[in-house]
């Protein structure tokens, strides 16, 4: 990777653009799960749909690539040239791209501190587009799984790497904003590979489905292009100890005056930080993190978990079939779906203004709720199943895919990078992002099957994780909006585990010392000898030894605006 340099743009037209560009990381995840409606028109071939929905929303998310094998598993001509698939081969041909991301998500988080946030963003970009190469030109089934293989390692990475490049460089009173825009891309993604679909279902060969297929090649060699001219995370250069290169990144994001105060300001919060987590010995390994940092782990697994298990996977599976139900068969069903996804991406313009303004909880909070209530409704409109159950569960579905679009759907990629620390960010996210994975195979494999138990019971099931993720939210998250990512341990009160760190070096130092005075008396060392160690030992204390830990940097600043100094 060329060096950071400086960006023609600065200040917030800089960070604007970056967030933009960055979008189109997810924006490739989401086109790449099969969500349109055509997984549902064939008649007769409804355990195919139930094997599309394994690859359904990994926070819908890697978007070209999934959607748009909705659309193409189910054409004629993919299916003519692929001799009639059945559900495992459909299966397969979409499962294996959740395998592949599941690994690389994992692996993403030692990656991105390896190579940097830029250099993930670019291998993911390459690989994807590599996966999608080989996908378009397919000579048979097998070349095919291997391209979804390909194309899902690539899914991983972006979908790690992209939310906590995204979080690094957003000043604190607009990161929720600009994340909210990268879930908005998400689903544009998504709303993009269903037109796609639905305007290539008019060609009448085999460019039907290897047009679609090769678009998503396009999008992912011009994210891997312009990853190159973007500039690096700040946080990585500081981290590895690229000082200059952080602060001439820091200075074009405040406006490119690099004796800008703010500027230096931030540079040096975030210098104190990565001094402090160095020299108090925080290891970077998971174990260390887990160790340490468990809550904040448990949590962001929690948001990417719930984010499945609240039933968005099963509403998207269910919207095709009403649609078909409700008297829209075929093409016309995607054109349904088509105009359900621009209601999608509608639901996620408001989080842009609210998401700082009214904080995260409220937002998931009440995105609960209403999505609670939807699935209770669907479940109890599919019970009496009535003359108006499809047109009322049409309804429900665009009410849940609403609420989910400006609550569930955005927040769980914005918390995770928010709450980790600089350390230990890129392999907590991983985890996060790979139980996002874990839960998407899960609910997406055993959708099918407790559709034919329990029916319609399976929609109030999920309403009632949506109301244990009302209780989780409520009781244990804390608020992180307009907090630096460098002070998140006061949010957590972790400032006393700091503390008691700097008084356990203190003791240390003490107990030096009286040692020190022992032997003195004990072998007649000399006295400027150990008088001289004494002054090292007390120097240590202090904070004046640079191998000393250093003291907390700056005051903490809660999510009310409130300054508190530290004790």
């Amino acid at each position: 990777m060329p060096p950071t340099s400086p960006s023609r743009l600065v200040g917030q037209p800089l960070l604007y653009a970056i967030s933009v560009f960055a979008s189109l990381g997810v924006f490739l995840a989401n086109a790449e799960h099969p969500l349109s409606s055509s997984s549902g028109t064939i008649k007769g071939k409804q355990p195919i749909a139930s094997m599309l929905r394994a690859c359904q929303d990994s926070r819908l998310t890697c978007c070209v690539n999934a959607s748009v094998m909705s659309g193409v598993i189910t054409g004629p001509h993919f299916r003519k040239y692929f001799n009639e698939p059945g559900p495992v081969e459909v299966g397969t041909m979409v499962a294996v791209l959740e395998i592949g991301a599941f690994v690389t998500s994992v692996a993403a988080g030692q990656v991105g501190d390896i190579i940097g946030r830029r250099g993930t963003l670019f291998s993911g970009a390459v690989v994807f587009a590599i996966g999608g190469a080989i996908q378009t030109f397919t000579p048979g089934f097998w070349v095919m799984v291997f391209g979804r293989i390909i194309s899902g390692l690539g899914v991983g990475l972006l979908s790690t790497i992209v939310p906590i490049y995204q979080s690094e460089i957003s000043p604190p009173n607009h990161r929720g904003a600009l994340a909210c825009m990268e879930f908005t891309g998400n689903i544009f993604g998504y709303a993009s590979s269903v037109w796609i679909d639905y305007f290539c279902s008019f060609i009448d060969s085999d460019l039907a489905w290897r047009i679609p297929l090769f678009i998503q090649c396009v999008i992912g060699a011009i994210l891997a292009i312009g990853s190159l001219v973007m500039p690096e995370s700040p946080r990585w250069l500081i981290d590895v100890d690229r000082d200059e290169e952080g602060m001439r990144v820091i200075s074009d994001l405040h406006g490119g005056d690099p004796e800008d105060l703010l500027a230096k300001a931030e540079f040096q919060e975030i210098k104190d930080r990565v001094m402090f987590e160095r020299e108090s010995g925080e290891g970077r390994t998971y174990a260390n993190m887990w160790k340490r940092y468990k809550r904040r782990v448990l949590l962001a697994m929690s948001s990417q978990a719930f984010a499945q298990l609240n039933g968005i996977n099963v509403i998207s599976y269910y919207a095709p079939r009403v649609f078909e139900e409700a008297g829209w068969i075929g093409r016309d069903a995607i054109l349904m779906t088509g105009i359900n996804s621009i209601i999608y991406i509608l639901s996620t313009l408001p989080p842009w203004i609210l998401v700082d303004r009214w904080g995260r909880r409220v937002i998931l909070l009440s995105g609960a709720v209403i999505m609670a209530v939807s699935l209770g409704f669907t479940g109890w409109w599919m019970y009496i199943d009535v003359p108006e159950t499809p047109k009322a569960v049409v309804f429900c579905v665009i009410i849940f895919n609403a609420a989910f679009g400006y609550s569930w759907g955005p927040i769980p990629w914005l918390y995770p990078p928010e709450i980790m620390p600089l350390t230990v960010r890129a392999k907590g996210v991983s985890l996060s992002t790979a139980t996002n994975w874990a839960f998407n195979f899960l609910v997406g494999w055993m959708t099918p099957l407790l559709q034919e138990i329990i029916e319609w019971r399976l929609y109030p099931m999920h309403g009632f994780f949506c109301i244990c993720s009302f209780i989780l939210v409520y009781f244990l998250y804390p608020e992180t909006k307009g907090v630096p990512l460098e002070e998140m341990d006061a949010v957590f009160g972790e400032e006393e585990l700091e503390e008691q760190l700097e008084d356990e070096a203190s003791e240390r130092g003490s107990l030096l010392s009286q040692q020190s005075s022992r032997s003195r008396r004990g072998h007649g060392r000399n006295p400027s000898k150990g008088l001289e160690l004494a002054r090292m030992n007390s120097s240590a204390v202090e904070g004046d030894n640079p191998g000393a830990l250093p003291r907390r940097p700056s005051p903490v600043v809660h999510s009310n605006g409130s300054d508190d100094d530290d004790d």
